[in-house]
C-alpha cells in the first residue's frame, strides 16, 4: 500500500513494547487464493504463500504465530504475536479472528495498521461490538485517501473508540 512504509517504524515500535510488556499483538494477514473473489473489487494483493503475503519484518516479534484462515484448533498460548490469515478486509469473517480475541480475554484493544478507512474501520466496529475499549493510534495508521480515513476516525470515536499516538501507549 503506497505510504505504508511510513508507518513501518512506529508499528514495529508498539508491536516490541507490547512483547516486551507482555501484551499478546494481534495481527492480521491477507492470505488469498490466486483468484479471489475480492480481486473483483480490490487490486491483486497477499495470495497465499508469496512473498507478498508476508508480514513486514520491522514489524514481526519473537515467537510469532500463525492462525490459518481455516477452522480447526490450534493454540495460542506462548506466542507473543498471533496472525491470522484473513481474506475479507473484515477480520471478523476471518473463522479465527473473534475466537482469538475471546480467548485472550483483553478489555482494552490498541488498533493500528493498514488501510484506516477498510480494515482498521472493520476491526475497530468489530472489537466495539464486542464491547472492548479500543484505542486508534493515528500515526500508525495509513489512508488510501486522507477523507476517509478522517472521516474512519470520527466514525471510531462517535462509536466510542479514543485516539492516541504511539508516545501516549509505548513511551
Amino acid at each position: 500500500m503506497p505510504g505504508a512504509e511510513r508507518i513501518l517504524p512506529v508499528v514495529g515500535r508498539l508491536n516490541r513494547w507490547a512483547a516486551a510488556h507482555g501484551v499478546p499483538v494481534i495481527s492480521t494477514a491477507d492470505a488469498h487464493a490466486e483468484n479471489d473473489s475480492e480481486f473483483r473489487t480490490w487490486p491483486h494483493h497477499c495470495v497465499a504463500g508469496t512473498l507478498g503475503q508476508r508480514k513486514a519484518e520491522a514489524t514481526l516479534v519473537a515467537r510469532p504465530m500463525v492462525v490459518p484462515n481455516r477452522a480447526g484448533e490450534w493454540t495460542i498460548e506462548g506466542a507473543r504475536q498471533i496472525i491470522v490469515e484473513k481474506q475479507s478486509v473484515d477480520a471478523f469473517q476471518a473463522p479465527n479472528f473473534a475466537r482469538v480475541v475471546e480467548r485472550l480475554e483483553a478489555e482494552r484493544c490498541v488498533v493500528y495498521g493498514v488501510v484506516t478507512e477498510v480494515c482498521v474501520l472493520h476491526a475497530v466496529r468489530g472489537l466495539l461490538r464486542m464491547g472492548k475499549a479500543v484505542t486508534v493510534v493515528t500515526d500508525a495508521v495509513e489512508t488510501l485517501r486522507a477523507q476517509d480515513g478522517n472521516r474512519a476516525l470520527e466514525e471510531a470515536c462517535e462509536g466510542g473508540a479514543k485516539l492516541a499516538r504511539a508516545s501516549e501507549i509505548a513511551g
